[in-house]
This record gives C-alpha cells, structure tokens and sequence, in this order.
C-alpha cells in the first residue's frame, strides 16, 4: 500500500456535536463489551459453558429455531453459531429436530442438560446484574436500552 503525502490527504467532514458524542458512545461501548464478555466468560461456567455457548443456548431456550435465526437474534454469522451448534449437539446441550417449514436447515433445541446449564448460570447471573445495577436509574437503563435498540436498527436496517 502507497500512503501519499499528508497534504494530499482528504479532508474530513466538520465533526458534528452529534457525531462527537456519538463517537464517545462507541469508544465506551467498546470498554463495557470486553468487560461484558469477561463477566459472561465467568458467569456462563457456573453452567459448564463458555459465553459463546451460553449466547447460542440463550437463542434457543424460548424455542428451537433455525441456526440462521438464531444467528440473526445474537448478531453473529450463521456459520459461527453452526460451529458451536455442532459442539452443543455433540455434548448433549442441544438437538437438531426438522424443520417443518424448512427440508434442509433443522431446527436446534435446547435440552435438558442445556436447560439446567442455563439455570446454573442464572443462579450466578441475576444477583450479579442486580448488584451491577442497584445504583443506576431504572429511567436511565430504559433509556440506554432504547437508544442502543434504534443504533442497531439503523445499522441494520440503513
């Protein structure tokens, strides 16, 4: 890669307050997912898990679904849950059943073991986010939530 000269670099747009603050957010959002996914990476051992596995089982605990779906809910790519759909499968955390409304692309469940995996987990988990959450403002917490909800719905949808 050539890197031209820094007086032949574009110029970026005037940075809005908006956009500013919006930047912050993110560079915050950063900090508090790598101390959100080392928190889940403990709380999901309570339940013999990792936090990856935890969040595939987390996809199904309501209802099998298709790998993809689950995929969709969580934000990661199929492929990356089938790999550890496969693993939950192969330790009896999980099943494949068919899809009814779909020949080739099964249905993965959670089963029993899973179930109680994620009980263990729970045990641990919701002291743990009540404790997290005891000084924060059930206002400000709602609030937080809708605005991440509507960041991600404009990243995903345009």
């Amino acid at each position: 890669m050539t890197i031209p000269p820094r007086a032949d670099w574009p110029k970026p747009a005037e940075e809005t307050e908006g956009g500013a603050l919006l930047t912050d957010v993110i560079l915050a959002t950063f900090r508090l997912n790598a101390r959100l996914l080392e928190a889940a990476q403990d709380l999901a051992a309570h339940g013999g898990l990792t936090a990856a596995w935890w969040q595939v089982l987390g996809g199904v605990i309501d209802e099998p679904r298709s790998v993809a779906d689950v995929g969709r809910i969580m934000g990661v790519s199929r492929q990356a849950v089938q790999r550890i759909a496969d693993l939950l499968v192969d330790r009896g955390l999980a099943e494949y059943r068919p899809n009814p409304a779909h020949r080739r692309a099964k249905l993965l469940a959670c089963t029993e073991p899973g179930y109680w995996a994620i009980r263990q987990i729970s045990v641990a988990q919701h002291p743990w986010a009540a404790d997290l959450s005891a000084d924060l403002s059930l206002k400000d917490l709602q609030t937080t939530l809708t605005t991440m909800q509507s960041l991600i719905a404009r990243l995903e949808h345009g």
